[in-house]
């Protein structure tokens, strides 16, 4: 029980010590959440006190009281850790919903430890009276309402609900000076703030934080046009520099207003090095890598599943940014630098800590083991330096070894943790050469449903190295991804989806798919009730298409008629990768030209190939081009058959005399034309 006691007791006092560490609250919240934070942290020598307590064992009241606490603190760490790094405009607008969390999180933690009977335990008097102080505090402040800036909230109301360009131009003034919204610095901080809590809503954030968004646009706009010489980044300082002459001899003249095309839609600026993600949206390199590095596996914009985390540069945009910036007098922004490695940035004590979890890992205590690996999960999903310095303090194969533990809690969080490190492109190496995809594999088939879903989103992350696709495909992993698609969590089946479609680009990979079964759980996930997975199936369908086996699969499952559908009503990418299969499909079998013509295509095909993407219009041009050839051939075989046929009766009828018997018979020309008349 000692044991039992530090750890617990020591979990309170490292949990105190991060939400000390927390700081630069939101001026919003600043007052109440700093008091909090101020509050929490003069429990800690009651906490030292009762670690150093000569009693090996404490009453069972007051342990489960400290747990009860810990589930307190845990919470107004998050709370906390929120008004750090949350949207300043979200928490002027949404104040009451936030206020409201507050003062239920105060008065839990002021229950839990009202129920801490510190008492009857051998503290001092002093840490005693402080205690007493604390909780007085939170009494007080259960019933304190601060009074809001209603002058913040109205001009900040005001522009929410205005959807023209017209505005005063001080209700603009106020919000830069009370939001501290004044530097690109502060604006880059917001949006990514706003990206983040899209992310975490689950990719549906609602109309609300689009609004945000638009409005913080709005003060962006106006801050770069009232003050072009603000604390800009690198690339802007240059464009300001550049255009001093031209501002001096024309003092009244302002910036030019970046293109919308031309912004990162995360940091707003003016995109350096324009790169392409998987979903066709462009970003800023070093915006979407710091956002990949977060641990998010979504396309910002959109919200749609990343089915790779390669970057591809997009050229084209470099070029109109290029072309724009010559054209307006300003300097062509420079590509940075690129580091090759990436390095920590952990202090001393961070590293002492992740060093004492592995000492943890490695102990033959089950609940050390958990504990610990439940931690290094948490670590390493929180930032780019944590991973770095957990996978150099050796913690992979240590992770790697516990993935064949029969506890299924510690076996869940080691799979997390190696999919969080797996975030960081310089561990993907290490996890592979560690031996992982066996242990990962063995996970995805026997695991609780949780694991199984962090499983195949370990295998898509592992597998965006190319060499990795080969080797995760030859581990057996594709059967029991197929398993998880058609049985699984909506997650887990969109985590199996991403893994699936990633590993097929490799050709080997897709003839193990198929003979899976992946076809026939495809099509049931393209007619279930609900269409969750439409867009996944089609994708996944579109590039087995291009194999034998699958084009044979795809053709047995009686496809066309859903294919049919999809192109006449799906949205852009779905009627787009409908037709990329049935492009496959009717190369093959001219059959399915028949059944897709017969079911009424040729009108959504004249569509798609009028307003698709680019590669649906394509798809489209294939298959019109194909179906005219068909009905050509058809018309032209049908002519010449009628001229066989005509030469045979003519063959039949003029050379010989008709017999009598055959004169008795009734002539097929003659009766024809009586009935036509």
């Amino acid at each position: 029980m000692e044991e039992d006691k530090g750890a617990l007791v020591q979990s309170l006092i490292e949990m105190v010590n991060e939400i000390a560490s927390i700081s630069d609250y939101r001026c919003t919240v600043k007052k109440q959440y700093c008091n909090l934070a101020r509050r929490l942290k003069l429990l800690t020598p009651m906490f030292e006190e009762i670690r150093d307590l000569k009693e090996a064992v404490l009453p069972e009241d007051t342990v489960k009281a400290l747990v009860s606490f810990r589930e307190a603190l845990e919470s107004a760490k998050e709370l906390l850790r929120f008004g750090s790094e949350s949207s300043k405009i979200y928490l002027v607008l949404e104040r009451e919903q936030t206020m409201n969390k507050f003062h239920e999180v105060t008065a839990r933690l002021e229950q839990t430890l009202s129920g801490i009977s510190y008492e009857e335990l051998d503290i001092s008097d002093e840490v005693k009276e402080q205690v007493e102080l604390v909780l007085a505090q939170f009494r007080r402040a259960k019933g304190r309402v601060d009074l809001p800036d209603v002058e913040l909230y109205e001009d900040l109301s005001y522009l929410y609900n205005r959807n023209d360009a017209a505005t005063n131009p001080a209700v603009f003034r106020r919000l830069v000076e009370k939001l501290q919204l004044a530097g690109i610095g502060e604006l880059t901080q917001e949006s990514l703030a706003l990206h983040e809590m899209v992310s975490s809503s689950g990719g549906d954030p609602g109309a609300s934080i689009e609004k945000m968004s638009m409005l913080l646009k709005k003060i962006k706009d106006f801050v770069q046009t009232e003050n072009p010489n603000m604390d800009a980044p690198a690339t802007e300082k240059s464009v300001v520099a550049t255009s001093s002459r031209q501002a001096s001899t024309d003092k009244n003249r302002k910036a030019p207003v970046i293109p919308d095309d031309f912004r990162c839609p995360i940091s707003l600026e003016l995109m350096k090095d324009p790169v392409i993600v998987s979903t066709g949206q462009t970003y800023e390199r070093s915006c979407i890598e710091k956002w990949l590095e977060q641990g998010h596996g979504t396309c910002p914009k959109t919200q749609q599943t990343l089915s790779s985390t390669s970057l591809t540069p997009n050229y084209v945009l470099r070029s109109l940014i290029a072309q724009w910036c010559e054209a307006n007098g300003i300097e062509v922004p420079k590509r940075p630098n690129r580091p090759n490695k990436t390095a920590s940035a952990c202090s001393p004590a961070e590293r002492t800590k992740i060093e004492n979890l592995l000492h943890k890992l490695t102990s033959a205590n089950p609940e050390d083991q958990r504990s610990a690996a439940g931690e290094i999960r948490l670590l390493a999903k929180r930032n780019a330096d944590n991973r770095v310095a957990i996978a150099e303090a050796g913690a992979i194969p240590l992770l790697v070894g516990l993935l064949s533990t029969p506890d299924s809690r510690t076996q869940e969080h080691a799979v997390t943790a190696l999919l969080n490190l797996s975030i960081c492109e310089d561990n993907k190496g290490s996890i592979i050469s560690c031996g992982a995809v066996p242990g990962i594999v063995h996970v995805l088939k026997h695991g609780g449903m949780e694991a199984r879903e962090n499983a195949a989103a370990t295998l898509f992350s592992l597998s965006v190295v190319d060499e990795n696709k080969v080797r995760i495909g030859a581990s057996g992993a594709i059967p029991p991804l197929v398993t998880l698609l058609s049985e699984g969590t909506q997650r887990g089946k969109k985590d199996a989806a991403t893994a699936l479609f990633n590993l097929c680009i490799y050709q080997g990979n897709k003839g193990k798919a198929v003979r899976a079964g992946v076809v026939s759980t495809l099509m049931e996930l393209l007619t279930e009730t609900g269409g969750g997975m439409v867009d996944e199936a089609l994708a996944i369908l579109a590039i087995l298409a291009s194999h034998p086996e699958g084009k044979a699969a795809i053709g047995a499952a009686e496809a066309v008629p859903v294919l049919v559908e999809v192109i006449g009503t799906g949205s852009p990418r779905n009627r787009e990768n409908a037709a990329a299969v049935l492009v496959h499909l009717c190369s093959g079998d001219p059959q399915h030209l028949v059944d897709a013509q017969e079911l009424g295509v040729m009108g959504s095909l004249l569509d798609l190939a009028q307003n698709g993407t680019d590669r649906g219009k394509r798809k489209a041009a294939q298959l019109l081009e194909r179906m005219n050839r068909f009905i050509e051939q058809q018309a032209q075989a049908e002519a010449e058959d009628e001229t066989e046929t005509e030469v045979e009766v003519e063959a039949v009828i003029e050379p010989r005399p008709l017999a009598q018997s055959e004169t008795q018979q009734p002539q097929p020309l003659p009766t024809v034309n009586a009935n036509d008349s």
